[in-house]
């Protein structure tokens, strides 16, 4: 290809001006300019389907030699990372191995390509973040209805290096630039201490070399990177971005440490060593989260609200409507009828009064005060509900009816149609890519989705009305005074039992730890709030940084541990190594260096 020729040896050369060729190769704006803007590899590509299709744009820009010579300035395939050595499985040895014969060696052009690379693609990072906020600003304002009132023109007050939009962009990019240059200046740092030379220094600094030398400390001390998130303001992407990682990473650590057997163990074989590393249990996963997510949710939603999840607290009102009632159509407009959240918050101070009793105002219809202190919100609710019930909380949540088993299935009757409509239509948007299973398999395909509607449903509807009748069944069989305030947090961990039905389905997992970060965030604020523990300045970033401590060091010991391919291939990128897979290459030269170890047994035995 044109594009990789050598500087001085290639027919296209020759036939460039010398004008242009030392005009351009001396001008150190034009070189710098192209080296931080474009690769060589990139160019020949634009050169190829865009300039060279118009007679003015070839006339003007330079041919694709010149600039290879401009950017590069070397033979092509110098400080091009190169396939992974036989043997590395993955492993921080092998990782190590790949790295150096990608460039890592004390070559000035292999540096100078690194540093010019590592540059261009934080500032390709730093546009790609702030075009994606201005065009998610713009879509909220239209599409959303987020209009631009006081804070909208409070924000565009505020200086440029005070800008959200700014200072995320920055703080992506320089995480980028850091990692990739911290993790270059530990590799190599590495390689010497462990080279002959240095032997005085390790046996005067002996702990200071070992971790040096440990295959992890490139990846402990590229995480410093992670600092710079700092730059953007504490706010709540940045808590979200941070316990989303640290999430990943333990999913990581968990992987690692479960295909290495040290979860659960290996069955011993003939002389006593492992042999054959032992099964999961049927019944282990990731829906174990959910009696405790759901659990911790349920109680920050009555007692806490405004540490849950604000985006789902109108949902989960919403679907709760045959608990919390709203507001009759021929109810008077003139009176004043209880919120969804005044609802809530009643529910939360019977609680904390231990449950008191119910008092008909239809059976005593000349006592005054029926109803405590402080709940007269309800009083709408409660001045008729039906004379039989006989706890404050029943006449709340259901008035009408005073059987509790009955509201339960009138609530699943109402509940469950619609929402398996719902997921009916939501999994045949997503079934839309798959459209050649759809056709080679419709009966299955149908059947999967047919039967993935119908668990999420029953999943969703079991848990909500898990929730809400478990105050009603806590006040029938339980004392008013035995954990009063706590059984709240107990029926929403029996309505995260619903996750069993769910637990087999992978699509699932994602749900399940989903709702895990988001009890994870609400508990924290919930510590805070109630003074359990104080907020750290810049935690957040602190929990980042050690969630990419994580997530290097089980990269390093074990690529295959991140399942995901694609994230495989990103962490690579972030490294500075390219956009691939090594493990998947590694494993693919080992199976290739046991065909052709049996192929040469093979011909021997027939030779003898």
């Amino acid at each position: 290809m044109a594009s990789r020729a050598g500087p001085s040896k290639s027919p296209a050369t020759s036939n460039t001006p010398a004008a242009v060729t030392a005009g351009s190769t001396s001008d150190p704006v034009l070189r710098n300019a192209l080296r931080y803007t474009i690769s060589s590899r990139e160019y020949a590509l634009l050169h190829k389907y865009v300039i060279s299709k118009s007679r003015a744009l070839k006339k003007r820009a330079p041919t694709v030699d010149t600039v290879h010579r401009i950017i590069d300035g070397e033979p092509a395939g110098r400080g091009r990372a190169q396939p992974p050595t036989k043997g590395a499985k993955g492993t921080a040895k092998g990782n190590e191995k790949n790295r150096s014969s990608a460039g890592a060696g004390p070559s000035g052009g292999a540096d100078a390509d690194f540093n010019a690379r590592a540059i261009r693609h934080s500032i390709r990072v730093f546009l790609a973040t702030a075009t994606s906020m201005k065009l998610w600003g713009v879509a909220s304002a239209k599409l959303m209805g987020h209009k631009k009132g006081a804070a909208g023109a409070a924000t565009g007050k505020q200086p440029l290096y005070k800008s959200p939009t700014l200072r995320l962009s920055l703080s992506l990019s320089t995480i980028l630039l850091l990692y990739r240059i911290l993790f270059r200046f530990f590799t190599r740092l590495r390689l010497h201490l462990m080279d002959s030379s240095a032997t005085p220094f390790r046996a005067r600094n002996p702990k200071t070399a070992s971790t040096l030398t440990s295959p992890y400390a490139p990846a402990v001390g590229a995480s410093l990177a992670g600092l710079a998130l700092g730059v953007y303001p504490s706010q709540q992407l940045r808590v979200t971005v941070a316990i989303y990682t640290l999430f990943r990473a333990l999913e990581f650590g968990w992987n690692c440490a479960e295909d290495n057997g040290m979860v659960w163990g290996w069955d011993k074989g003939v002389n006593g060593k492992p042999g054959k590393m032992r099964a999961r249990p049927w019944w282990w996963g990731s829906w174990m989260l959910q009696p405790f997510a759901f659990g911790q949710l349920l109680h920050a939603a009555v007692f806490d609200r405004d540490c849950f999840p604000g985006t789902y607290a109108d949902k989960f009102f919403k679907y709760s409507s045959h608990y919390l009632h709203p507001k009759p159509e021929d109810y008077p407009v003139s009176l004043k009828w209880p919120k969804a959240t005044e609802i809530v918050d009643s529910i939360a101070q019977m609680a904390r009064m231990n449950w008191p009793a119910f008092i008909s105002p239809t059976l005593f219809p000349n006592k005054e005060d029926t109803l405590p202190a402080g709940l007269e919100a309800i009083a709408p609710l409660t001045s008729g509900a039906h004379p039989l019930i006989t706890s404050l909380s029943c006449a709340t949540l259901h008035p009408a009816d005073p059987s509790c088993t009955r509201t339960f299935l009138t609530f699943w009757i109402r509940s469950f149609p619609p929402l398996t409509r719902f997921f009916l239509v939501v999994y045949s948007a997503l079934l839309l890519p798959q459209f050649k299973s759809l056709y080679h398999f419709p009966v299955s395909t149908l059947q999967n989705l047919i039967s993935n509607a119908l668990r999420m449903s029953t999943f969703l509807t079991g848990s909500m009305a898990t929730a809400w009748s478990s105050i009603c069944f806590f006040q029938a069989w339980l004392p008013k005074t035995f954990m009063p305030t706590q059984r709240v947090f107990l029926g929403g961990f029996l309505a995260g039992l619903w996750a069993l039905i769910e637990q087999k389905r992978r699509a699932s997992r994602n749900i399940f730890l989903h709702t895990t970060k988001m009890s994870l965030e609400s508990f924290w604020k919930v510590g805070v709030k109630r003074r359990w523990w104080r907020a750290m300045r810049g935690g957040d970033v602190w929990v980042f940084v050690a969630a990419l401590m994580l997530t290097g060091v089980v990269y390093e010991r074990d690529a295959r541990a991140v399942k995901e391919g694609a994230w495989r291939k990103g962490i690579s990128w972030v490294r500075g190594e390219g956009w691939r897979d090594w493990s998947l290459e590694v494993d693919e030269e080992e199976e290739e260096g046991n065909e052709d170890g049996d192929g040469d047994r093979g011909r021997g035995e027939r030779d003898e």
